[in-house]
């Protein structure tokens, strides 16, 4: 279809708006669609990768002053979309098991006590109040808390011919852990055979439908867990929580090495209980040191994907089972995560993008508080 003249001098004017990630203009990525011009009155899409893109507002605003610099263009009305882009391998007959997810997130660290299960609950949740489709499945067979902190009680129902398994919808995120068909006071041993055949099972039996984002939160460590999941699914990458101090940073070395034998790209690291703010003098104190997440992903040349800082109602939030982000959203912790979720999304972009053969470099991404 041939192209006005004035539609070209609008595209024209928009190929000066870059988008930062992938080092390209918006034009030449295929963002802009459905431009309508009548008079001086232009409107158009910008459809970007994710709903969770950071920088929308950003090229949003870049977008509407490029275009309303023309001299004929009186009015310019942009609206911001999205899809999603499909993660590292994933969809259709490449992934049997959930062929309607575009993107799996690996949540681990390499030790516990850092908030790992935390991170993947607000992380999933932040995602899903940009507008995504996100799941969050429980990877931690041994020590399966999402329920508990995502407010569950109640066992998924068996529905449909095939027999699948319905997720359990909350907050707008669809969730499942092997917590709701065991007795919450007796312990699980199984040996690690178990262990790969639950998370299969996870994958295969239960149905997920389209998702934008399944997060996993795995048990700490270098274990089966892990190794199953990487066996069983292409992963869009891995995230690892870790915290200031260097213990914590020893561990987080042998997580980054083992996803790197895996061969799982590493979307970055979160830095969690970073710094706490004392509510009656407004001090800032750095309780397990200071900037050990950078320092770790200044290492191993990683993205540092943002700090989240220590609070009490984080804590809380989890054991009542209301995430912070939805608890208090307004609070330094939830404003924490949501950066965090926007970093996230950002760099599963550009991984997704990379594996495309387009070069993109990730270099080490500071989201700054």
């Amino acid at each position: 279809m041939a192209v006005s003249t004035r539609e070209q001098e609008v595209l024209d004017a928009l190929a000066v708006v870059q988008d930062p990630d992938l080092h390209r203009d918006i034009v030449s990525l295929g963002f802009v669609q459905n431009m309508q011009i009548r008079g001086g009155d232009v409107a158009f899409d910008v459809n970007l990768t994710t709903p969770a893109c950071p920088v929308k507002d950003m090229l949003r605003d870049q977008a509407r002053s490029a275009v309303a610099r023309l001299p004929w263009v009186s009015e310019v009305k942009v609206n911001m979309t999205a899809r999603t882009v499909v993660g590292r391998g994933q969809g259709g007959n490449t992934t049997p098991l959930i062929p309607r997810v575009k993107n799996v997130i690996a949540v681990a660290s390499g030790k516990g006590g850092v908030g790992k299960s935390t991170t993947s609950v607000n992380l999933a949740m932040a995602l899903s109040q940009t507008g995504a489709t996100v799941g969050l499945l429980d990877g931690d067979i041994y020590g399966p808390n999402l329920p508990l902190m995502m407010g569950l009680r109640e066992k998924p129902e068996v529905t449909g011919v095939e027999g699948k398994i319905d997720p359990v919808m909350r907050y707008g995120v669809k969730l499942m852990s092997i917590g709701f068909f065991l007795d919450e006071k007796k312990p699980v041993i199984w040996r690690g055979p178990m262990v790969h055949g639950a998370l299969q099972q996870f994958l295969r039996d239960v149905d997920w439908g389209e998702l934008d984002y399944l997060v996993v939160d795995l048990p700490p460590g270098t274990g089966d867990a892990p190794l199953s999941l990487a066996q069983l699914i292409p992963l869009s990458g891995a995230v690892i929580v870790t915290t200031p101090q260097d213990v914590a940073i020893q561990d987080v070395q042998k997580g980054v090495a083992m996803f790197k034998q895996l061969e799982v790209p590493i979307i970055g690291v979160i830095e969690n209980m970073s710094y706490f703010v004392c509510p009656g003098c407004n001090e800032r104190h750095e309780l397990f040191g200071r900037g050990g997440g950078e320092r770790v992903a200044k290492m191993f040349d990683l993205p540092f994907l943002g700090q989240v800082p220590l609070q009490p109602n984080v804590r809380s939030g989890g054991d009542e089972g209301t995430p912070i982000v939805m608890a208090d959203p307004d609070s330094a912790a939830a404003q924490g995560f949501k950066g965090v979720a926007g970093a996230v999304a950002r760099q599963v972009s550009m991984l997704a993008y990379q594996a495309r053969g387009n070069f993109i470099p990730l270099g080490n991404l500071v989201i700054k508080k």
